[in-house]
């Protein structure tokens, strides 16, 4: 049963709103978490999760118990079938974490959602939030006919976001679409189990990401995806973009899917009381391996923010996290707008890109850059 007051309503229970939630539970707020689906899903489409926000998880005691169960990366590459372009080092990061970590968001998800029981916190599932209604004091949430007060509401609720709607904040972005195909896979390769891999070819990227237990993720752009790609599919995107000389054979389809993605960005993060995290304030292309690392960076920067108002700090903070995270948004769709452009290069431009990616190969200072962009450290706050 909802309780019928809290002190931040959190709509979404992906890791954008548990992380969310447990900021918030580890500094004594009154948190309720809903969402909409009866059972948290068992496959996802994020993968990676970056040295940033590995030391963003760590403020919220959750890095050490998700490490443990995935695969560290020190380095991601970028190839052209056989060739490689880039390799991108990330063991000289300047970071606790000198790596990416390869692990399943479902694995995310159940790290948090442990961390929160043990604090007494369950997500509350099926539960649909219909409206929203600004009080004096807060905000009337209507779910599923019932009725709960809230001082604060974050939504995380993701693209198609019912807390933005209903806050009337905008959502702007450019009207095409990206269709993407994404499946769990495993595969004979020559490939590293340990690196990441962004493959570009003309029709668009594919990514090649090594899971734990021998599972490797692939994501590309496809003009159509299929609802549910079989062997055969994913056996011709790998053999049309993947390595040549000794390609990839897929022996087993763990799962697949399909996804479209709009780049769009929110007004504002914040309306009043309202707030907004992750999907619901930004989406875009998943080159980069971006989104879901930059909605757990929202989700512990809005729970402290919110948390150090509850205990009497100024309203002020609140803007605050949307004056510096919704630019941090901006930098991130314009960073994997660029990375789908340059896979997808005409084949004119091809060797003029090939020869630029290599030249940042070679000077270091430009391929510390990059790590650093793509770990999400050049966002860190100067201590």
């Amino acid at each position: 049963m909802l309780p019928t007051n809290t002190d931040v309503l959190v709509v979404g229970a992906g890791p954008t709103g548990l992380a969310t939630a447990l900021t918030l539970a580890r500094r004594g707020a009154d948190v309720t978490v809903l969402d909409q689906q009866a059972e948290p899903p068992q496959t996802s489409r994020a993968a990676v999760v970056h040295a940033y926000t590995l030391e963003v998880l760590d403020r919220i005691g959750v890095a050490a118990p998700l490490v443990a169960q995935g695969v560290r990366a020190p380095r991601f590459t970028v190839r052209d079938r056989d060739r490689t372009l880039l390799s991108v080092p990330f063991h000289r990061l300047p970071s606790r974490f000198p790596y990416a970590l390869l692990v399943s968001q479902a694995v995310t998800e159940a790290v948090l959602v442990a961390r929160l029981a043990d604090l007494g916190v369950r997500v509350r599932r099926p539960c649909r939030l219909t409206d929203l209604t600004p009080t004096g004091d807060g905000v009337l949430a209507r779910v599923d006919g019932a009725e709960l007060r809230a001082r604060y509401v974050v939504g995380a609720d993701g693209l198609h976001s019912t807390v933005r709607r209903a806050a009337g904040i905008g959502f702007a972005g450019p009207g095409d679409e990206e269709s993407f195909v994404l499946a769990d896979v495993r595969v004979d390769s020559v490939l590293p189990r340990d690196e990441a891999a962004l493959f570009l070819a003309r029709p668009g990227p594919l990514v090649w990401a090594p899971l734990p237990d021998g599972v490797v993720r692939l994501v590309a752009a496809v003009p159509t995806a299929p609802r549910e790609p079989d062997a055969a599919y994913l056996q011709a995107l790998l053999d049309e973009r993947g390595p040549a000389r000794r390609p990839d054979r897929v022996t087993d389809v763990l799962w697949g899917s399909r996804f479209l993605v709009r780049h769009r960005i929110a007004d504002t993060f914040r309306s009043g009381p309202v707030l907004l995290a992750g999907d619901a304030g930004h989406v875009h292309s998943p080159a980069g391996g971006q989104g879901m690392n930059l909605g757990i960076c929202d989700a512990v920067a809005v729970g402290s923010a919110l948390a150090d108002v509850l205990g009497g700090g100024p309203e002020t903070l609140l803007d605050d996290y949307s004056a510096r995270h919704r630019p941090m948004a901006e930098d991130v769709l314009s960073f994997a707008a660029g990375l789908t452009r340059m896979a997808t290069a005409s084949p004119a431009r091809r060797p003029l890109r090939d020869g630029l990616l290599r030249l940042v190969g070679a000077v270091p200072p430009a391929r510390r850059r990059v790590a650093l962009r793509l770990s999400g450290l050049s966002h860190r706050e100067p201590s």
